[in-house]
């Protein structure tokens, strides 16, 4: 087995999160912040739109059953990323559309499917960043749709790539 991480932000993590884990070869989920200026934010704190924050999934993952191109694409299938403002009623910078890559593998197919994107006459609203300090979120946000028993409303996945 041969880990790896990856960083997406896609709106409300609970929905993005609700995704991720239903993937082949994912092997974890973590729901937090990143790619803000303010140490140890809490929800709250990032709600308020005063630390610069995302709200991000983090996913650990077997390279060997899942590649990072899978993932990005499952990224882009699973949320609207020519809204720069949000996801659906989640309005705000910490609902952005942004992929934090840790190396520039991520970032070369990050921003080729971009391109494909674009090629296809999308107007993509998600950043392709550096990944920084990753902090996780409060308990009651980890697993929140499989311990509630729900499924995502701001969510839902639609067949982009072939």
């Amino acid at each position: 087995m041969k880990t790896s991480k990856a960083y997406f932000a896609a709106g409300c993590f609970w929905g993005v999160e609700y995704y991720f884990q239903k993937q082949s070869g994912v092997l974890s989920t973590t729901v937090g912040f990143m790619g803000g200026s303010f140490d140890s934010p809490s929800y709250e704190d990032v709600c308020n739109l005063e630390t610069g924050h995302a709200e991000v999934v983090e996913v650990e993952f077997d390279s060997k059953k899942v590649s990072f191109e899978e993932l990005a694409k499952l990224f882009f299938e699973i949320h609207d990323f020519e809204d720069p403002g949000g996801q659906g009623p989640d309005r705000g910078s910490q609902y952005r559309s942004e992929i934090f890559v840790v190396d520039s593998a991520q970032e070369e197919i990050s921003k080729s499917l971009v391109q494909k994107l674009v090629g296809s006459g999308y107007k993509v609203a998600t950043k392709i960043t550096n990944a920084g300090k990753f902090w996780q979120a409060e308990d009651y946000h980890q697993d929140y749709y499989s311990k509630n028993g729900s499924t995502p409303y701001c969510h839902f996945r639609r067949k982009i790539f072939n």
